[in-house]
């Protein structure tokens, strides 16, 4: 069973299916980049709206036999042989492996106009977006971690030579402020109070706002939500956390503490993209391959000696 019919939970299935697993994803249509109009860095995929990608890929799990459910799990428990889940619909399915790709939601920071044009004019991922809107005017909001904040602000410089940063509610030193301004970032010290759009029928993004009532003119911001997992499923299945980021713990192949539980994509990962995600998501099923393999394999040698000790 797979948790998530994100790039990662589609990925996994697709692999699983095609190795002659019973595969069932389960999915309550939710996904992080629906604001995006379209995703970048996916190769073959690059400029392709989110919703089309996500399509192309229920397509081509149902093409080998997935079953994708839409539904939200609201109980995960483990069983004698494997484990049972409990859906909002009522239905109850039970599983000899569970995979989690039920990624994060961002935690966006509470500044007038940000959650309405995010993912239009509002990004938090150079990579994902500085693209498109390089040499434009742009605005960097200080975030809650300090080191992303300042690696949005230096990065960015590469896409335009008109980037801002407003530090907001975060200290940045000294050190930091002359290294920033020594690479062409200009830095505007206030609380930022909301996002200002023109008079025009679109409102089209022209500045942030701080709170002396000053506006820092631009045509996107960049902001550093707090990455919040989505991982009820993982914890409610006992998996063990990672001592330093709290996170729940995974290894290599997305195995947790918990065997036959896995996990794949952002609900372990924050700084996985789609293209990531995907190929993360796809060397775990393999790995659950391997596993499911394995006890039947044994569970097989088991049927032959005690069939052979019946006869004799």
């Amino acid at each position: 069973m797979i948790i998530g019919a994100g790039a990662a939970g589609l990925s996994a299935g697709l692999v699983l299916a095609r190795a002659q697993a019973d595969v069932v994803v389960v999915d309550e249509g939710k996904p992080r980049n629906a604001p995006a109009a379209h995703m970048h860095g996916f190769l073959s995929r690059d400029g392709v709206a989110p919703s089309e990608f996500l399509a192309k890929g229920r397509e081509e799990l149902a093409r080998y036999g997935g079953d994708l459910i839409g539904a939200r799990v609201v109980e995960a428990t483990r069983a004698d042989s494997g484990f049972t889940v409990v859906l909002d619909t009522g239905a109850i399915i039970h599983a000899r492996a569970v995979l989690v790709a039920t990624g994060l939601t961002d935690e966006l920071p509470e500044i007038e106009g940000v959650r309405e044009r995010w993912g239009s004019e509002v990004h938090h991922c150079p990579h994902c977006h500085g693209h498109e809107v390089r040499g434009r005017g742009l605005v960097v909001i200080g975030g809650e971690v300090l080191a992303g904040t300042l690696h949005q602000a230096a990065l960015l410089r590469r896409f335009s030579n008109r980037v801002t940063l407003c530090p907001h509610r975060t200290d940045v030193s000294e050190d930091d402020r002359a290294r920033l301004r020594a690479f062409g970032v200009r830095i505007v010290d206030g609380i930022v109070t909301r996002l200002v759009g023109d008079d025009s029928g679109g409102g089209r993004l022209i500045g942030v706002e701080l709170a002396d009532g000053s506006v820092r003119e631009c045509d996107a911001v960049f902001v550093a939500p707090r990455p919040c997992p989505n991982d009820a499923v993982l914890r409610a299945l006992g998996c063990a956390s990672d001592d330093v980021t709290g996170w729940v713990a995974a290894d290599a192949t997305g195995a947790t503490s918990v065997p036959g539980v896995w996990a794949a994509g952002n609900v372990i990962n924050p700084r996985a993209q789609v293209i990531t995600a995907a190929g993360q998501a796809s060397a775990t099923a393999i790995a659950i391959t391997a596993w499911l393999l394995d006890g039947d394999v044994t569970a097989a040698a088991v049927r032959a000696e005690t069939s052979g000790q019946e006869r004799r």
